[in-house]
């Protein structure tokens, strides 16, 4: 048997990782090497693991997170107001599965951001698109497609990722435009896909810093109906690593 035109066949039909098993179980000694079926089911699960991972890339990759956060790696203690079985609740990422939203708010510097990056990075490897966005590129979005047409393009293209990510919500004012727009994006989400906003603002101030009552009335009946919530506490994270 010529075992490098099987490689090539392989890498022929893009079954790379099944091509890279292969290449393992021949480099054994005969007598190591598994019987058929053994082999067969340690290819096809090769293959999997190889497809789910290049998918998970190209999803980190198009959800621009600002932060190769890992959930692992987030900072639970009392001070934080913030508990491993919390995170727990939501690592499994079934709030995405119920179309449930997440929101963390904190003072400037306690982790709000990497907290939301490392949610959707977890997202992304269990399989849904995720996309990050800051409230200053957010409203630039929204301005700039107004101007050149592409607004209903942008609305639908955010309407196809699972998980919609919005950090710093409150810096910047809220202008008719994007209130309303806004509103569509969680019109179009509502029940369907799941949001994340992340703000130094409580959400008790919500309302008012969107401003126009009738609009900031059903943004909020959107966002916090069936939210998970987040109220970071402590000290700036920022400010110890730098001491």
């Amino acid at each position: 048997m010529n075992h490098q035109n099987t490689l090539d066949q392989l890498g022929q039909l893009k079954l790379q990782g099944m091509a890279d098993a292969y290449h393992v179980v021949i480099s054994l000694p005969v007598q190591e090497q598994p019987s058929i079926h053994p082999f067969i089911a340690r290819l096809a699960e090769a293959e999997t693991l190889h497809r789910v991972n290049l998918k998970t890339q190209v999803y980190l990759k198009q959800s621009k997170l600002r932060y190769n956060a890992v959930l692992e790696q987030v900072y639970c203690n009392t001070a934080r107001n913030l508990s491993k079985e919390s995170l727990q609740s939501i690592a499994d990422c079934g709030f995405i599965d119920r179309s449930e939203n997440v929101l963390i708010t904190g003072s400037t510097g306690c982790g709000k951001s990497y907290l939301a990056c490392a949610i959707g990075r977890q997202a992304c490897s269990f399989g849904y698109r995720t996309l990050y966005l800051g409230m200053t590129r957010f409203l630039e979005r929204i301005s700039l497609s107004k101007l050149d047409g592409t607004y209903i393009k942008m609305l639908n293209q955010i309407e196809k990722t699972h998980l919609l990510i919005l950090d710093d919500f409150g810096l910047h004012p809220m202008d008719k435009i994007a209130r309303l727009a806004l509103l569509q994006i969680l019109e179009d989400r509502y029940g369907k896909k799941s949001i994340l906003i992340s703000s130094q603002l409580p959400v008790d101030k919500w309302h008012q810093y969107i401003g126009e009552s009738t609009i900031a009335d059903a943004i909020m009946d959107r966002l916090a109906g069936n939210a998970h919530r987040f109220d970071l506490k402590g000290d700036s994270l920022r400010k110890k690593k730098t001491d």
